[in-house]
């Protein structure tokens, strides 16, 4: 074989080489699942500022890290704080309940029934305008949000403004500023 055919065929089939080793890397779940309503992935309940029940449904670890799917109930008027996520997109899809979304200086109505999309790296949050509500979402790829719920929920005491941007940024998220108010 010629160095021209060598290098040529080498080139070629680098990708293929790069494509299996990848898929050899990522771990996922091989078998259908089911998670049934009012319950989480594992049953572990992870609550949201200590009340709300903040399910994972589907977790990164059955994905291989590209996808966390959440159910999110909401019973106050509450909501994050500004922030954005590095590396992530996030999708929210709303069940029950009305929502006032902030992404970037663009305010959005939500009611059951609708979606946003909101890209990484683009500040948002949002505000439960209902008693009650809920939301499933999305993040895309997983990132280490459960983690971040599980640590979140596991404080004893609020965290300082410093201590919590230190966390955000822990977790692939920068903290910008308080959340929406009624």
């Amino acid at each position: 074989m010629n160095r021209k055919k060598f290098l040529l065929s080498t080139l070629a089939a680098t990708p293929l080489i790069a494509f299996t080793q990848l898929q050899q890397k990522v771990k996922q779940v091989k078998k259908a699942f089911k998670v049934d309503a009012g319950k989480a992935r594992v049953n572990e309940t992870i609550l949201y500022k200590g009340k709300h029940p903040n399910d994972v449904k589907i977790s990164g670890a059955d994905t291989g890290g590209e996808l966390a799917v959440f159910e999110y109930t909401g019973y106050d008027t509450i909501g994050p704080s500004l922030h954005l996520h590095v590396n992530q997109d996030e999708i929210f899809y709303v069940i029950e309940g009305a929502y006032r979304f902030k992404v970037g200086d663009e305010f959005m109505m939500l009611k059951a029934g609708d979606t946003i999309f909101l890209p990484r790296n683009v500040a948002h949050t949002w505000i439960q305008l209902t008693e009650k509500g809920k939301m499933l979402y999305f993040l895309q790829p997983a990132g280490n949000m459960e983690d971040f719920f599980r640590t979140m929920n596991s404080l004893t005491k609020p965290l300082t403004k410093q201590e919590a941007e230190k966390m955000h940024l822990d977790y692939g998220m920068k903290m910008l500023g308080p959340g929406l108010q009624l």
